[in-house]
């Protein structure tokens, strides 16, 4: 389909849903997206790539999802678009059979799929589960019979405002954590903060729930499952999750495809076994195909594969490429004796071993397939096809891609994907072939070249798929390189992977992900340094101090052996050095939030040394001299006046000259800020509060947004403008709830309870010092616990 076609679809599509066609910015981005370019390549006159970004596509692709009823994003919509010209082409289908038992009816999707026939008792069996008040449907059936296309379809039709997808892996050690699903879904799909907690996470999905018609897929789910139906080690939090799905005040629906039933006793599920096709639907799909039926032919190999979905899209493949669409003359060869033990997974064998013989280059591309995982990106678009034929010459590759769509082998809607029998054949071939790791290598580097930019969530998650390619051949070190490789973004110069995750709100996914090949990582010391120093920033933001402060000790401890080696590059002497500094730094901290101030004034003191001698010797990052605000803060808390002064006049001199540190920018206005307050000087403290806004607001920087806030409502608590004060403790408090910064949400708590001390409500300020409590001893800060009771008397 041409461009412009497409967006005349999209124009009725949209006019239909909102009442007006798209404009010429959402055209615009549209037709950029179609070409392929990120958006700091989109050059619109007038607008600026962070507006684009932020303001005007997330809600573009929102509204592209409900107008057409797919799963449209920036990624998807040439997916999307693709499949019209199948619909352009064919002629309409007809109106769908009414319901032989009277139990609902069907509503077809935007984009027809001819691939889907005779399920209208299905859809209405599901119907029926849905008006007795079912909130989860297990479709339960043998490989193959068809249980996602099923799922698919009725969501798709049924009009939801969006539709979750939960594809499960197929390998145990692949099975995403509960945590980052929901983590996940919060981020991307409803555009909040997940918080970091596992019930804070839960919570806040319950109340999307709640609020909005949403559709729920969780595919392939039995290899979670033990041989009792429930959820293995470590993955019983789903039970959690389901408990969610199937809260009564939910307005979800939720439809499981599992090959095993699901016995949990605390979730209430509806079970539904899907039966394969009859030989009416045979009928039809083999003739949309422009296949010669013969009647008992077709009800012979119907019964034989007993209406098996994915076996009537193979035969008919193997019947068009291998003989020239002769039905008869296929199973004449290929029918077997005796019939009755024919199935899907014989099926597969056999079209695999047939294909070997036809064309080794197809077979061989097939089997590679089976590397890609079809997760969290769940479709590979056709150069992730083209770079696992590396012995191919490059003028005949197109066609052996060709060649399996041909034969119904890979699955296709603009990308490709595997079905999961198909895949679990390809994967086992692979693994035990020769091209095992070449596959996973190439599939790494395809990836990580994909991914030029890291600017969303989809961006992050596709450049991390290469993680998960470089782990399966056991190459930690290359795993590890994904996660700190640099790549430059409109918001900045050189963010490593792991950052972007952690500016994206993706936290849980990497820490687990950090933690699975630390410890084999075992002679790249300045791999170790920023895999130890990346953890440890994730451990921080998510309140787990102590952990935090374990991880950056041993990131300075490996900085020190790579000072060790000999023959040492001036660049890799001087990153080690700037690294083992910044572990201090981080580790100081840590003590901050621990209040544990003596000590973290011992650190800093040490870093004043350490920088200084840089400085002399190899000339200072500009970032480096941290230490300044810092030490100004500490000493302003321990009542050193003089001293904190001192630095706070230093420190004013390097701010402005702060460069490509987000975090150093902020915290440094947030620092002095505070020092300014306590030195009794609250003109400089405003001064620096509303700078940090204002550059908070500018960066999308939420945590040091409400810090500054909370920093500000100090301020007027001291000169008894409570009325003010409360609500900047009130927009402080919700902003850190809900990016789930503990700490700083202990510490805003505690400062809410001195206003509403110094107003002389006991009461209030009674409940916000057991929550600041409450929220410290999480953290297990004793020291942060003592100063809130002396602090209430």
């Amino acid at each position: 389909m041409e461009l412009e076609d497409a967006l005349s679809w999209l124009n009725q599509r949209v006019k239909d849903h909102r009442g007006e066609i798209l404009n010429e910015l959402e055209k615009e981005i549209i037709r950029k997206s179609w070409e392929g370019l990120t958006y700091d390549k989109m050059k619109i006159p007038g607008y600026k790539v962070e507006y684009i970004a932020q303001n005007i596509a997330p809600p573009l692709w929102k509204l592209l999802s409900k107008a057409t009823g797919k799963n449209v994003t920036k990624k998807t919509l040439p997916i999307v678009l693709e499949a019209l010209k199948d619909v352009r082409s064919r002629p309409s289908l007809p109106a769908p059979l009414p319901s032989q038992e009277g139990e609902g009816s069907i509503a077809h999707p935007s984009i027809p799929n001819q691939n889907f026939v005779g399920r209208e008792k299905a859809i209405a069996r599901l119907n029926t589960h849905i008006n007795q008040g079912a909130k989860i449907i297990v479709i339960q059936a043998a490989g193959g019979v068809g249980k996602t296309t099923l799922a698919d379809e009725y969501l798709i039709s049924q009009g939801f405002e969006l539709v979750l997808h939960l594809p499960m892996a197929k390998e145990k050690e692949n099975i995403q954590l509960v945590e980052s699903v929901i983590e996940g879904w919060l981020k991307q799909d409803f555009e909040e903060e997940p918080g970091r907690e596992f019930w804070e996470m839960l919570r806040r999905l319950k109340r999307q729930l709640q609020t909005r018609k949403i559709g729920v897929l969780i595919d392939n789910l039995e290899p979670a499952l033990d041989g009792q139906g429930r959820f293995i080690e470590p993955h019983r939090r789903y039970v959690e999750l389901l408990r969610v799905l199937a809260d009564a005040t939910v307005l979800s629906v939720t439809l499981i495809t599992s090959r095993d039933r699901l016995c949990e006793p605390d979730v209430n599920v509806a079970h539904y076994s899907l039966p394969g096709l009859d030989e009416q639907a045979w009928q039809q799909f083999f003739m949309s195909r422009h296949i010669n039926i013969d009647i008992p032919t077709l009800n012979a190999m119907n019964k034989a594969y007993g209406g098996n979905a994915k076996a009537m899209g193979i035969l008919c493949g193997a019947i068009q490429a291998d003989f020239d669409g002769d039905m008869v003359g296929y199973w004449r060869e290929n029918s077997g004796d005796p019939l009755v033990k024919t199935d899907l997974k014989n099926l597969v064998t056999s079209q695999f071993d047939r294909l070997q013989k036809l064309s080794s280059e197809a077979y061989q591309l097939l089997c590679c397939l089976g590397c890609y995982r079809y997760q969290d990106v769940p479709t590979v678009p056709t150069e992730g096809l083209l770079c696992l034929l590396w012995d191919v010459p490059e003028g005949q590759r197109r066609r052996v891609i060709e060649s399996l769509r041909n034969r119904s082998l890979v699955e296709f809607n603009g990308e490709y994907w595997l079905h999961p029998m198909i895949r679990e054949e390809a994967i086992a071939r692979l693994r035990a072939s020769e091209d095992w790791e070449e596959a996973n290598r190439k599939a790494a580097e395809f990836w990580t070249d994909s991914a030029k930019t890291v600017e969303t969530v989809e961006d992050a998650l596709m450049a991390f798929e290469a993680y998960y390619h470089c782990v399966k051949i056991n190459d930690f070190e290359q795993a590890g390189s994904v996660i700190v490789r640099r790549r430059d973004t409109s918001w900045k110069k050189g963010e490593r992977l792991g950052v972007a995750f952690y500016r994206l709100g993706l936290l849980q996914p990497m820490v687990y992900s950090i933690n699975s090949i630390i410890s084999e990582v075992k002679d790249n010391h300045i791999l170790s340094m920023l895999l130890y120093n990346l953890l440890g920033d994730f451990y921080w933001l998510t309140g787990y101090i102590n952990p935090a402060i374990e991880c950056h000790s041993l990131s300075f401890k490996a900085a020190d052996c790579t000072l060790l080696s000999i023959n040492l590059s001036h660049s890799i002497y001087f990153e080690a050095k700037k690294w083992k500094t910044w572990s201090l730094i981080n580790t100081g901290l840590c003590k901050i939030d621990l209040w544990e101030l003596e000590e973290a004034v011992k650190l800093f003191k040490n870093i004043e040394v350490i920088c200084n001698h840089h400085d002399s010797e190899h000339g200072l990052s500009k970032n480096e001299k941290d230490y300044l605000y810092c030490l100004a803060f500490l000493n302003s808390c321990l009542g050193f006046k003089e001293s904190a002064l001192s630095y706070a006049q230093q420190a004013e001199l390097v701010i402005s000259k702060i460069d490509n540190s987000y975090w150093s920018k902020g915290y440094s206005l947030l620092f002095m800020g505070l020092t300014y307050k306590n030195l009794g000087k609250p003109e400089k403290s405003f001064e620096m509060f509303r700078q940090a806004i204002a550059f908070a607001e500018k960066t999308h920087y939420t945590q040091v947004k409400a810090k500054a806030l909370s920093g500000l409502a100090e301020l007027y608590r001291e000169q008894g403008e409570f009325a003010t004060a409360l609500s900047h403790h009130s927009e402080s408090i919700e902003l850190l709830d809900k990016i789930g910064a503990k700490c700083d949400l202990a510490e805003a708590n505690y400062q809410l309870a001195l206003t509403y001390q110094k107003m002389g409500d006991a009461e209030k300020s009674q409940t916000a010092f057991q929550e600041a409590i409450r929220l410290f001893n999480e953290m297990e800060a004793p020291k942060q616990v003592e100063k809130v009771r002396k602090a209430i008397g």
